[in-house]
């Protein structure tokens, strides 16, 4: 069950903008974000999704706005601020090292040591299958290498990750682009648990298709500005399609 449509803001975009050099990449953009929902980003290439998303993630900072993350106005300095404040982000290139073991990604920079300082291999792993477990991802073994990973194992992998250190916020870039249809149901099965377990999601996504199915908000972007916002129930592919290429006004 979705929140409801009353439920309080967990990310409020407030007239952002921001600008490199001369180009304005966004323009008094602004948006909500609801836990226990599936938010969908869409537009064209160059419409500002990506640039939204880095000043969420910390990345860049906005020129003027403001961004309120569950109650407060943040300004994180970097992507580890962001982190540390519950946002965790799925990247496109996944950014796992395909050299090192699942457990190892999962834990990659957050690792468990035992009083000694130590590495405690033990806890690491035993917490990796839980993780695994928790969110039913299909993956062979927390001790295989990455790299013997099929493209959707490796994208839950990355998913697993992002929602296993209490986030708050899990923002996901195009994360079925790569994969076929079968590898693509699971790991939409996996944002939808996601959602069922209260996280909010941000999906990046162009296929239309799957923005319907999934998510229960949806906000256009065109030309660096947020020109409309519908609840999915409420509008159709055809509408969301009009509003980007600008043949129908918000």
């Amino acid at each position: 069950m979705t929140a409801a449509t009353t439920t309080q803001a967990l990310v409020s975009v407030e007239d952002i903008s921001l600008s490199f050099g001369s180009v304005r990449a966004l323009r008094d953009v602004s948006l909500t974000l609801r836990p226990g929902e599936i938010t969908a980003l869409v537009g064209d290439n160059g419409a500002g999704k990506s640039t939204l998303v880095r000043c969420l993630s910390g990345i860049h900072r906005p020129d003027s706005g403001r961004i309120v993350f569950d109650g407060e106005e943040t300004k994180f300095s970097s992507p580890e601020d962001a982190r540390k404040a519950g946002i965790e982000t799925v990247h496109q290139n996944l950014a796992l090292v395909e050299d090192l073991t699942v457990w190892q990604n999962l834990f990659l920079n957050r690792e468990l040591t035992n009083p000694l300082g130590l590495l405690d291999r033990k806890a690491m792993k035993r917490e990796a299958q839980r993780m695994v477990s928790t969110l039913a991802v299909n993956v062979p073994n927390v001790t295989s290498t990455v790299r013997r990973l099929s493209g959707g194992q490796r994208q839950a992998v990355s998913i697993c990750r992002a929602a296993g250190f209490s986030s708050k916020l899990v923002i996901m870039d195009e994360p079925t682009a790569a994969l076929g249809v079968q590898e693509t149901e699971r790991v939409e099965q996996l944002i939808l648990k996601l959602r069922e377990d209260g996280h909010a999601v941000l999906l990046i996504s162009h296929n239309f298709a799957q923005v319907m199915r999934l998510s229960d908000q949806v906000w256009v972007m065109r030309s660096g500005r947020c020109v409309a916002g519908r609840r999915t129930a409420e509008t159709t592919g055809e509408e969301i399609v009009a509003l980007i290429t600008g043949a129908k006004q918000s």
